[in-house]
């Protein structure tokens, strides 16, 4: 590929990071995915589905993509928002709810990795419409979203150290805002 479509490819990953490294950053605030086993997860979770969606994308076509297009940012919304507010119950109570709600395992990882990768479908479409090599494309994709997220976890660890449990509240709200903002993103075009 030439130079110009590796930067053009860098900027829509980083781009399409920009929503793993904001949701890094809330549940970096809940103290709850500190440590090597639980930053991997979730990195490693949202660079693959990052990727993952990208490749899926191109792979489906438009068609699929013209199906879901309309619903998409409501289910992202719908499932960050379910996201923000257990995250907003455990910051709000005084009983430390830290392995019942992970956001780093189980079905917590796989509702902000969808959530998160909603958008790549999308974008895996456009890739063949540059004719960019999609295999390519989609691992620098999950490689951009695997770095972000974590650096998005190690700021938001360092704000739930100073501000404890009122981080993981506005982590919360954080992850309401975005689904919000995906809606009237795609509401105003």
């Amino acid at each position: 590929m030439p130079v110009t479509q590796w930067i053009t490819i860098l900027i829509i990953a980083v781009g399409l990071a920009m929503d793993v490294f904001a949701v890094s950053l809330g549940i970096g605030t809940t103290r709850q995915a500190n440590g090597l086993r639980p930053t991997f997860r979730l990195s490693f979770h949202m660079g693959l589905f990052q990727g993952g969606m990208t490749l899926l994308g191109w792979l489906m076509g438009q068609l699929v993509v013209e199906l879901i297009a309309g619903i998409d940012h409501w289910v992202a919304m719908i499932l960050l928002t379910f996201v923000g507010v257990r995250m907003i119950r455990s910051g709000l109570s005084s009983e430390s709810e830290t392995h019942r709600d992970d956001p780093s395992r189980g079905f917590n990882l796989v509702i902000l990795s969808v959530a998160t990768s909603i958008d790549a479908l999308a974008v895996g479409l456009s890739m063949a419409l540059i004719s960019a090599n999609i295999l390519a494309s989609s691992l620098l994709i999950a490689l951009v979203s695997s770095a972000l997220s974590i650096i998005g976890l190690r700021i938001g660890d360092r704000l739930g150290k100073h501000f404890g449990k009122r981080m993981e509240v506005l982590g919360g709200l954080l992850l309401i805002g975005i689904g919000v903002r995906i809606v009237i993103g795609h509401i105003s075009g």
